[in-house]
């Protein structure tokens, strides 16, 4: 029966980290994933580019029933770590925005590197391999598996949370979790589109494609980027960002004229230019399709001389404050996280071990904890999978 110090299930982002920093402390580590291949969300992450980090990265990119939890590991292993390690295998990377550091070429350059970081510290890998039973020994623990019977002093569990189940994403960790006691807190899709039913979708179907700069608002939490109409509903970096805050029946608050006050702005054109059509003004600041579908859905246009106050103040609500309850997300299927999981109050912020079964580990996002949008959730990968491999 083959014995070994450590097993990470999971050869994602956070086991992979965790595989080769462990070994390279001495440690005996197998990798095992069900997976016919290591990284599958690595390489389709970033639209195939990866965005592996961001250089802003602080505790209050993420989002967690205990707020404190990450900030030990983000401190002990920070962006500018994973950067060095990105800059010494001479991965040629470029920013894209808001600190969003993404691969010059493609997502396999940053697997690539945590492969070669595996072979270099002698992780033993195996892909296609299912895990049958899992059972606590007096020193350690006892894996039925395809492979066979394995036992470990250390079983650390980085088998990610229900998002994007097409590459193979299972509820595994949380059962694990729930086998040697932990609390699992409620889990829903996060960084997700969301899907609109009522009389919006004719007007989001017919702008699917169009992209559009606005502050999107709610529950006290806000973002500004573009958002992207679809067939579906609206996507886009805002929409994503707020998908985490939201939840159903909650309305959304959208500004389409963010560098704009919306009601002066509409004065000072009536002002200006008492003779041109809304809709001709409004063709200025968004792509004339979606000015015309506007003013046909929202209002009708007239030159803007012909506008009372009221009218006008009726316009200036619409753009400056488009209020909207979408039918739900898109759910796990396109969700970019899992939000919820293992409860972090029963796990070690310092060491990412079970409170309730020692030699056990959680990390990644199979926690309760999920970063903002751009890279924020591989920092916590990488931050996470450091800190255990210190101690497992």
């Amino acid at each position: 029966m083959p014995v070994t110090e450590v097993v990470i299930i999971g050869a994602g982002a956070a086991g992979l980290m965790c595989a080769f920093t462990a070994a390279a402390r001495g440690r005996q580590v197998m990798l095992i994933d069900h997976a016919n291949k290591a990284g599958k969300k690595i390489l389709m992450s970033g639209g195939g580019r990866c965005n592996f980090t961001n250089m802003y990265t602080e505790p209050g990119n993420f989002l967690s029933q205990n707020p404190h939890f990450c900030k030990s590991a983000l401190a002990r292993y920070t962006q500018w770590d994973f950067i060095a390690m990105v800059a010494k295998h001479g991965v040629p990377y470029h920013e894209k925005k808001l600190g969003q550091l993404f691969c010059d070429n493609k997502s396999s350059d940053i697997l690539g590197m945590l492969l070669d970081e595996c072979d270099q510290a002698g992780v033993s890998l195996h892909l296609d391999t299912a895990i049958q039973h899992i059972e606590k020994l007096e020193n350690g623990y006892l894996l039925q598996t395809t492979l066979g019977q394995i036992t470990c002093q250390s079983l650390v569990i980085a088998t990610g949370g229900l998002s994007i189940p097409t590459l193979g994403a299972t509820g595994f960790g949380y059962q694990v979790a729930r086998q040697f006691g932990h609390q699992v807190l409620p889990t829903r899709a996060g960084l997700v589109p969301f899907t609109i039913t009522d009389q919006l979708k004719a007007l989001c179907s017919e702008l699917s494609g169009t992209s559009v700069d606005c502050l999107v608002s709610c529950n006290e939490q806000s973002f500004r980027e573009n958002i992207l109409f679809t067939h579906r509903g609206l996507s886009g970096p805002a929409i994503l960002q707020i998908s985490s805050f939201w939840n159903p029946g909650d309305t959304l608050h959208v500004n389409l004229l963010p560098d704009h006050d919306a009601l002066d702005w509409l004065q000072r054109q009536q002002a200006e230019r008492p003779n041109s059509e809304l809709k001709t003004l409004l063709g200025e600041l968004f792509t004339k399709k979606m000015a015309n579908l506007l003013a046909e859905h929202w209002f009708v246009s007239k030159p803007m001389k012909q506008y009372t106050p009221a009218e006008l103040a009726e316009v200036a609500q619409k753009l400056g404050d488009w209020r909207l309850v979408p039918a739900g997300t898109e759910g796990y299927r396109t969700a970019e996280v899992t939000l919820g999981g293992v409860d972090t109050r029963e796990v070690s912020s310092k060491t990412m071990e079970s409170l309730k079964s020692p030699g056990l580990y959680f990390i990644g996002e199979v926690l309760d904890v999920s970063g903002h949008l751009g890279g924020f959730n591989f920092q916590w990968a990488w931050a996470s999978g450091y800190a255990a491999a210190q101690f497992a």
